[in-house]
């Protein structure tokens, strides 16, 4: 099989989007990527991000595959997981303590560090609304961080992601909870649960 035809194969299973990375883990070289471009079989949309030239973008996969150590949290999780159905105007994403956040914040995106193990707690993978996924924390994880004093999010985005939550069949109280004890927010938990369950 051509470079371009494995390229094209994997655009194909992706919902039309192709990201250097994979390219390079199918071992096919970058180059056949620009070979792409320049016949006008795909559009580059970003560092790293190509698409077929008729698929919209995807922002949520543009973002993740500028910053990879970056996973979508707080409101933009909240989207993704159904728990609000507020777009957000800015991302929020979290990153590795020790990263420098000068280029995220530059481009607008609302950052904050974390430390592990809290950095990769709840991490999973989740489907944008262009059907493509992208690395953001759980519902359980997302609804401890919500609480957080620091993240200074709306009493009302967190009342009707608790609402949404207690509809939830995938919810699990088990892991809430025992987020809830590490991050120190189990009292607040509670009083949200209490009202709903």
């Amino acid at each position: 099989m051509s470079n371009s035809k494995c390229i094209l194969d994997i655009v194909e299973k992706n919902n039309g989007i192709v990201t250097a990375s994979m390219v390079a883990d199918a071992g096919v070289s970058p180059g056949s990527l620009k070979y792409l471009c320049d016949t006008g079989s795909l559009e580059k949309v970003s560092r790293g991000v190509y698409t077929l030239p008729d698929t919209w973008s995807d922002e949520f996969v543009e973002i993740q595959s500028r910053y990879k150590k970056g996973i979508f949290s707080l409101g933009s999780s909240l989207f993704l997981l159904g728990l609000s159905d507020r777009t957000p105007q800015r991302f929020d994403m979290t990153f590795p303590a020790t990263y420098n956040l000068t280029r995220p914040k530059n481009e607008g995106i609302k950052c904050s560090g974390a430390k592990e193990p809290f950095y990769s707690m709840g991490v999973i993978d989740l489907k944008t609304p262009s059907g493509h996924y992208v690395k953001g924390y759980n519902a359980e994880k997302t609804l401890c961080d919500i609480l957080r004093p620091h993240t200074k999010v709306g009493i009302e985005i967190i009342t009707d992601a608790f609402k949404q939550y207690s509809t939830m069949r995938e919810k699990d109280l088990h892991t809430l909870s025992k987020y809830a004890k590490e991050l120190h927010v189990e009292k607040r938990v509670r009083s949200y649960l209490e009202v709903l369950l």
